[in-house]
């Protein structure tokens, strides 16, 4: 059958979602049926036949695809913070905390990306990678340079990721050759970079632009303001951080005297809003997350790099109990991993760490760290009725995982091939997927979808 003739892909198999915080749904021999034209789900069956898949087989219009012994579907990641153009980075990180970290590895890297093949090099590498690792959606820094930013774009769209793309917002305290160069071009350029995205995907179907002021101390007030009344004309999400590392946070309070808190100064300037998504928030006062969950902003929780970088352990717990929405971020360079599993991995393991002082509640369990990771960072991202589930009308992005299935005599193993997650038989789906987060990385990763057209294509091995 030619692909121009295909209506409607039928999936059979192995299901697996998050339908709660807590709780994982697993439907076994069923099928979702989602149509070619807009890679929404048409369809949910729970319970299928063979039968029943061999009449579709027989559809003109219909291609069967089908998850194997061993494997199953799972939503498309979600990364709601990352760096593109620190990709080179990843793994480097030394003994530095932060502020150290910036001067003497992100902004030389980040500053020579304003060359366009090496900018391009850089960001196919990382949007490739990214995909291998299942993400289907990911939140990206650029830089400040605008070719730079709008090549990130145009690799993004042409990969076929989801992905939120800003050009990084810095006039003052930042290197004399990586700023800036005042308010009003700081802001030019961010409209600069999209209108460039506007041409490239009209409808933001896949690429979406995305305010990003680097962090209050590299922007000067007026550049904050004026940023503040974009977000208000356009309707754009913005991103940025907040309360990483102490000294950052008492950085801020010297900078801004005049304000309570670091969350007071992106609300002063209006970009304390439904639509932001503030990385980190390690050490937010109790008036702050008072402050963030009045304004319904989001956070972006990068226990990876939070631990690289010795920022500190986010009390994630303690925001989701406020009501205050959470996804994860690999924070890639400072996380040394674009894997979002990854960062659901630590997430598990952080949590327990805060446990030792904040009690056994603290500790976040494998359903709501997968639960972060795709149904979390939907409605971090504002695509809370678009993706993260298997659902009626929300789109098919999604991967395949394959576990590899043991056989109980010498022969060929199935599922997975060579990944590193082996089963025995015995274990539930619940026990799969535990031992997939924390044992599981990109081999596991078969096939991946976006908005049902397959992105990534693992070889066979």
């Amino acid at each position: 059958m030619e692909i121009s003739e295909i209506r409607r892909t039928v999936y059979v198999g192995t299901f697996i979602y998050s339908t709660s915080l807590t709780k994982l749904e697993v439907l076994e021999n069923a099928a979702v049926i989602v149509g070619v034209d807009k890679g929404t789900i048409l369809a949910i069956e729970k319970t299928v036949t063979e039968e029943t898949v061999g009449l579709w087989e027989g559809e003109v219009g219909t291609k069967i695809v089908r998850a194997g012994e061993g494997q199953f579907f799972f939503p498309g990641f979600i990364d709601t913070h990352i760096h593109a153009p620190q990709y080179p980075n990843s793994g480097i990180f030394g003994s530095s905390t932060l502020l150290d970290w910036l001067d003497r590895y992100t902004f030389p890297l980040e500053a020579s990306l304003s060359n366009p093949s090496k900018a391009h090099r850089v960001y196919a590498r990382c949007v490739s990678r990214t995909l291998s690792h299942g993400t289907t959606t990911a939140a990206y820094y650029a830089t400040r340079d605008v070719t730079s930013t709008n090549i990130l774009a145009s690799v993004c769209f042409a990969a076929g990721q989801r992905a939120f793309v800003g050009r990084c917002c810095m006039d003052c305290l930042s290197p004399d050759y990586y700023r800036d160069e005042s308010p009003a071009q700081a802001i030019a350029d961010t409209k600069a970079c999209a209108n460039y995205i506007d041409k490239l995907d009209p409808t933001h179907a896949l690429v979406t632009p995305i305010i990003t002021p680097r962090f209050a101390p590299s922007c000067s007030r007026e550049l904050l303001a004026g940023l503040g009344a974009y977000m208000a004309e356009s309707g754009l999400p913005c991103q940025t951080h907040i309360s990483e590392n102490k000294a950052e946070v008492a950085f801020v309070a010297e900078l801004f005297p005049e304000y309570d808190s670091y969350a007071s100064v992106y609300d002063a300037y209006g970009l304390l809003q439904p639509k932001t998504v503030l990385a980190h928030a390690i050490y937010l006062s109790d008036a702050e997350i008072a402050l963030v969950k009045r304004r319904g902003a989001k956070v972006s929780h990068c226990p990876v790099s939070n631990t690289a970088l010795t920022s500190g352990a986010a009390k994630v717990r303690r925001l989701l109990d406020e009501g205050i929405v959470v996804g994860l971020g690999t924070d890639v360079s400072g996380g040394y991993s674009p894997s979002i599993l990854e960062a659901a991995r630590q997430a598990t393991m952080t949590s327990r760490f805060v446990a030792l002082t904040d009690g056994e509640a603290a500790k976040l369990g494998v359903e709501e760290a997968l639960y972060l990771a795709t149904r979390g960072g939907a409605e971090v991202l504002g695509l809370e009725k678009k993706v993260g589930a298997f659902e009626l009308g929300m789109e098919w992005d999604a991967i395949l995982v394959g576990l590899t299935d043991v056989p109980e005599e010498l022969g060929e193993v199935v599922g997975g091939g060579m990944g590193p997650v082996d089963v025995f038989g015995w274990e539930s789906w619940l026990e799969k997927v535990a031992k997939w987060v924390y044992c599981g990385d990109d081999r596991n990763v078969l096939k991946v979808w976006v908005s049902g057209k397959i992105v990534h294509n693992k070889p066979e091995q």
